[in-house]
């Protein structure tokens, strides 16, 4: 079973989260049978191994995270593997793998460069 984890940094501001819940709404919507859920890095809940472990708890075997961070700064570089290598060992039956950030996709980059230029509504 596929679960998908939407990992972002957090924020004390309830409205920031919006975006964040909106794409694991999205992905919910896309493919009904995968298990998805929010985590934050820090400042919001849930953490990533809490996250992490209510999807394990549902029987999923498979879980792929999604870095919302614009570029491979600290947190996607060094904070996130660490905590990828930590999971893998609180699930060892259970496959983890850390896709790569949101900004690092080029179809990402060339959506934002066409709304950059695009007509306001």
């Amino acid at each position: 079973m596929l679960g998908v984890i939407v990992f972002a940094h957090g924020s004390r501001d309830p409205l920031w989260r919006r975006p964040v819940e909106s794409v694991a709404q999205q992905i919910a919507q896309r493919d009904p049978g995968a298990a998805v859920r929010c985590a934050y890095l820090e400042l919001c809940e849930p953490d990533l191994p809490s996250a992490a472990a209510e999807l394990v708890a549902q029987g999923v075997t498979d879980v792929r995270v999604l870095p919302l961070f614009f570029g491979m700064g600290k947190h996607a570089r060094e904070d996130l593997p660490l905590l990828m290598v930590q999971l893998q060992q609180a699930h060892p039956g259970v496959s983890f793998r850390q896709l790569p950030t949101a900004g690092e996709d080029p179809r990402l980059t060339a959506l934002l460069a066409q709304l950059a230029l695009e007509s306001a509504p």
